[in-house]
């Protein structure tokens, strides 16, 4: 089973930014697809932005032009780069294979104050 471990997260001005990273175990890191997913307090999971295994990026309507997805397949690492951060930006942010399978990890909690 794929263990993954985020972390990245902290507490950050409106406007400012932040990266997230996502260290995934196992070899088939490299042919899998993988996102982030975020949950707000009291709403159940989002997704974030999507990376194929060619390196084809996607993202949900609220964050395109301020988040971008990357991998490293020789690290079997999953990086979110986020800037211009805003309060509703405010989650636990999760990392998964796309679509999701097999358990969250523990997640990175990001905070975005006013």
């Amino acid at each position: 089973q794929v263990q993954l471990v985020e972390s990245g997260g902290g507490l950050v001005q409106a406007g400012g930014s932040l990266r997230l990273s996502c260290a995934a175990s196992g070899s088939t890191f490299s042919i899998n697809a993988w996102a982030w997913y975020r949950q707000a307090p009291g709403k159940q999971h989002e997704l974030v932005a999507t990376i194929t295994s060619g390196g084809s990026t996607n993202y949900a309507d609220s964050v395109k032009g301020r988040f971008t997805i990357s991998r490293d397949n020789a690290k079997n690492t999953v990086y979110l780069q986020m800037n211009s951060l805003k309060p509703e930006d405010t989650a636990v942010y999760y990392c998964n294979r796309f679509p999701r399978t097999g358990p969250w990890g523990q997640g990175t909690q990001v905070t975005v104050s006013s």
